[in-house]
């Protein structure tokens, strides 16, 4: 013969187990309303007290009956708090505040590194290009003032300055590649004309000063020219490809990892903002939905950027879209409902042909 599951006192006089629940739950909105100061009327708070003072097995018809109707009118009048809600006030908002600390933090230590390498990748990379057009007019400039190699002149005070600043800049793009090259992956290999792995410290150093110094004595500013621009030949092409490979490296975690971790982040702002707000209304109640509207963030900011008029319209840089997104995914619904609408309007019903 199968076992039989036990019954409680409750089962065993008939009353139903959610009759102490229901209990408990007019009990925790009897008390907000007392911590309050709400006035409850005395049928409804005696209601409550006589079913709390008989035991669950003593129940009549009556006392649930009075019990469920204190509850409705208690759950009436303290809207929209709920007993579920004062219960989560007291339970359930220490780990949910807690998850979405670990949430926001664990954004934060991606997204803070990504942004400031993102930001001085970006910079550093218009140093460069700004350095490289500054030193492809001063080779210009030089060449017509200097000549052909056949000339060799001590040269004009202009033309020396003029040197001085092409060899200035060619050290700058230098310098700001090798810089840059830390923060690409895999680096940039620094082309043989530019290395002087001598061995001896000294000597590696005088090395490159010959190469990227102009001489104490310019006696022949051709000569010092051309060589200069040799070693900028070799600086160019390593700064170019080094900022190739920024623009598409970065240009990728920009476009494509960047925006679905700040739409996460918007997300986090929201619900943080919002859980503050049901903390001080006590209306608090933990729902699924928030993981949910986690999901929808990080599909709204993998395809902002297909949406070109979103991002006009929001008339702000894609990267805050995509944290707006994130923050009220519900104007992203809206775009993309009228977007559809605008596909799929009804198109004019062809005139009805007449039988004869």
């Amino acid at each position: 013969m199968a076992d039989i599951e036990p019954k409680t006192a409750q089962h065993r006089a008939g009353v139903p187990g959610y009759f102490q629940e229901a209990l408990e739950d007019a009990e925790r909105l009897l008390k907000y309303a007392a911590e309050m100061g709400i006035d409850v009327d005395a049928s409804t708070r005696a209601a409550v007290l006589h079913a709390r003072s008989v035991t669950p097995s003593g129940w009549t018809e009556e006392i649930t009956a009075n019990l469920l109707s204190a509850l409705t009118t208690l759950a009436a009048k303290l809207k929209p708090v709920t007993a579920a809600s004062l219960q989560a006030y007291r339970s359930e908002t220490r780990p949910t505040m807690h998850t979405y600390l670990v949430w926001a933090i664990i954004l934060s230590v991606i997204i803070i590194p990504v942004s400031i390498l993102t930001f001085v990748s970006s910079s550093i990379s218009e140093s460069i290009r700004n350095d490289v057009a500054r030193a492809n007019v001063l080779a210009v400039k030089l060449r017509a003032e200097l000549g052909p190699p056949a000339q060799a002149d001590a040269g004009s005070s202009d033309e020396i300055t003029d040197l001085q600043e092409y060899a200035s800049t060619v050290r700058s793009i230098y310098s700001h590649s090798r810089r840059l090259n830390r923060l690409v992956f895999p680096h940039v290999e620094i082309p043989p004309p530019l290395r002087c792995n001598i061995g001896d410290a000294m000597q590696d150093a005088e090395c490159l000063k010959a190469k990227f110094e102009l001489p104490y004595q310019l006696d022949n500013l051709v000569l010092a020219r051309d060589r200069m621009t040799e070693t900028y030949q070799d600086v160019r092409f390593f700064a170019q490809s080094i900022t190739n490979d920024v623009l598409t490296f970065y240009g990728a975690i920009n476009s494509c990892i960047l925006p679905i971790l700040y739409a996460l982040l918007g997300t986090c702002a929201f619900l943080l903002r919002t859980f503050e707000d049901q903390m001080s209304t006590r209306t608090f109640i933990p729902t699924v939905a928030n993981s949910a509207r986690f999901v929808i963030a990080a599909i709204g900011g993998t395809v902002i950027g297909l949406f070109g008029g979103f991002t006009q319209q929001a008339s702000a840089s894609p990267l805050a879209v995509a944290f707006l997104v994130g923050y009220g995914v519900e104007i992203f619904f809206a775009f993309l409902e009228g977007l559809i609408r605008s596909f799929t309007k009804a198109a004019p019903s062809a005139p009805s042909s007449k039988t004869l």
